[in-house]
């Protein structure tokens, strides 16, 4: 794990080696043999724990050389170790893409990206005992994280909603039950990270089954909320509704500690003394650069637990408790109003980043205002001014938003969450902008992030690159530690699309809506094939003009309508 030191190891292994052929073993402290069975072809010769191969080509020929990894664990007692949680998805296998549909365009670059987002997304799926679930990074993060399971889910929704499905069963199974101060855990809320190797095995650090997030449990009903109107799956939605209401009796007990209607979390005393997805130690701060003290109210956070309560409202309704819905409905109008009173920064022009455990607001600007958006809680005024704050000179780099303002107190354009720029981050602010009709400025991100693939390897976008700002023939500067691929910065693709072209999928009405469609100047044409609306499929060609954008219905299997707003 990145960033911790131990203090005592487990036995290596002296390598074993043959022709084309390499094993190196280890036992951990928790008595679990660790060994990788590394094979070639052709046959390499071994030095010591060294490959060699030796090649000879003429002039314009190639030949390919193949290393084959293979991990093993062997265990003799691990009932021994009561701190062991429950390991990753058990089933290794690469989960199938089984209800995507297909995006193709004219532009070679989106191209490109869209045909690593696909091959990277499919890589990352796990098949679990729920069905498919992403893990969140390689390498750092290749298990189960809520949060990143989640939002990657919410990305791909409209692509391939069975990762969704899986994502809600599985974070249902996992859900927190009781109170382990130790790990985080209250009742009803979802799970953060989970861990299955040693340190996590021998509890020298809690993530074996961590709950330290604040916004992975309202997340959680926001994603239900999303696949019941994409999918009319009310059965599932339905075998779920323990687990929805398990989340909304957290929010109003757990999550709210002092009973003034915010999602509020402290410093952890083993794990995360942040617990929004910006959870570096330094990351929420006032505008004289000291640290907050808790319990902190972080403003998107509240955001999603209005989204939160507005899709439990609608399920609620679909599944026949009208009393309920209008409860949950009138919850989410009070936090509403509330949330405007207390966060709106009107000198500024944006929403504070946080409240500290004083009520006072921390006025810096910072990306998370942007999220805030994505969830349509801020008044339309309000959204409009966020939107131009986020896009002046000090956050926009040109390569995308900042994290934070450039000229803030902890600003720092290599700092992991205080001047970086996310592709997640940056997805969701489009969402948002597009949300309140701003589809040229979510564009622009999307235009932004677009010449981002052209100049990383493999036109992949990482996890996060530094925020400088952009230079005429240069290329951003990359983040030495990045996880590549991470799974939330390969579902941007889809979210950024399903944004500028307003996509709704309403499997209730058989419907599909284009809302105000717009494309970025370099994408003339896009082509999608088998888009799923319920038990139907469609086919559509969009066309990119002066004016906006045109759709086409190529073909269409089962009933289905497509109804666009000009």
């Amino acid at each position: 794990m990145r960033g911790h030191a131990r203090a005592r190891r487990g036995r290596y292994y002296a390598p074993e080696s043959a022709p084309g052929k390499l094993v190196l073993g280890y036992r951990g402290l928790d008595d679990i043999e660790r060994k990788m069975r590394i094979s070639t072809s052709p046959r390499a010769d071994v030095q010591a724990s060294r490959l060699l191969f030796k090649v000879k080509l003429a002039p314009g020929k190639s030949r390919a050389l193949h290393v084959t990894f293979r991990c093993e664990e062997t265990s003799t007692s691990p009932a021994t170790h009561p701190g062991r949680g429950p390991a990753r998805p058990k089933n290794g296998r690469a989960a199938r893409l089984r209800n995507a549909c297909h995006v193709t365009s004219s532009s070679a670059s989106l191209e490109a990206w869209l045909d690593r987002s696909r091959d990277d997304l499919r890589m990352m799926l796990t098949t679990t005992a729920c069905g498919p679930y992403p893990s969140a990074g390689v390498p750092w993060y290749s298990t189960v994280f809520g949060r990143d399971g989640i939002i990657t889910a919410l990305q791909t929704l409209w692509f391939d909603s069975s990762i969704a499905k899986g994502v809600l069963a599985y974070l249902g199974l996992t859900q927190a039950t009781s109170v382990d101060k130790a790990r985080d855990a209250e009742p009803g809320k979802i799970v953060h990270e989970m861990r299955a190797g040693e340190m996590a095995n021998l509890g020298e650090v809690p993530f074996s089954r961590y709950y330290g997030s604040v916004d992975a449990t309202p997340l959680y009903a926001i994603l239900a909320g999303a696949y019941l109107e994409t999918t009319g799956d009310v059965g599932f939605i339905a075998d779920m509704r323990p687990h929805l209401d398990a989340v909304l009796r957290w929010m109003d007990t757990y999550g709210d500690p002092d009973g003034d209607g915010y999602l509020e979390y402290s410093a952890s005393e083993r794990g995360l003394t942040n617990q929004g997805w910006k959870d570096s130690n330094d990351s929420v701060f006032h505008d004289d650069g000291a640290l907050v003290t808790g319990p902190v109210a972080l403003c998107e956070v509240q955001a999603y637990a209005y989204a939160a309560r507005k899709a439990a409202s609608s399920i609620y309704l679909r599944l026949g408790d009208a009393k309920r819905a209008a409860i949950e409905d009138a919850k989410a109008e009070k936090l509403r109003l509330q949330f405007e009173k207390d966060f709106w920064l009107d000198k500024e022009g944006f929403y504070a980043l946080a409240l500290d455990g004083k009520k006072r607001p921390c006025r810096v600007l910072t990306s998370n205002a942007g999220q805030v958006l994505w969830t349509g809680v801020a008044s339309p005024e309000r959204a409009r001014r966020v939107a131009q704050a986020l896009l002046d000179d000090s956050s926009f780099s040109g390569w995308g938003v900042r994290t934070v303002a450039k000229g803030s107190a902890r600003y720092n354009p290599m700092s992991y969450h205080n001047g970086t720029i996310w592709p997640h981050d940056n997805a969701i602010i489009a969402a948002g902008l597009a949300r309140y009709g701003m589809k040229r400025e979510a564009s622009r991100v999307f235009a932004a992030m677009l010449d981002v693939t052209k100049l990383v390897e493999l036109h992949r976008l990482p996890e996060l690159f530094c925020g400088f700002a952009r230079v005429q023939g240069k290329g951003p500067t990359l983040y030495p530690v990045a996880c590549s691929p991470q799974a939330w910065a390969t579902g941007a693709v889809y979210m950024f699309l399903q944004a500028t072209l307003g996509l709704v999928v309403d499997a209730a009405q058989k419907r599909v809506w284009l809302h105000y469609p717009y494309l970025p100047q370099s994408i003339r044409e896009l082509d999608v094939t088998g888009l799923r609306v319920g038990g139907a499929t469609v086919d559509l060609a969009l066309h990119r003009y002066p004016d906006g954008v045109g759709v086409d219905v190529k073909s269409r299997h089962g009933e289905v309508d497509v109804c666009m707003l000009k």
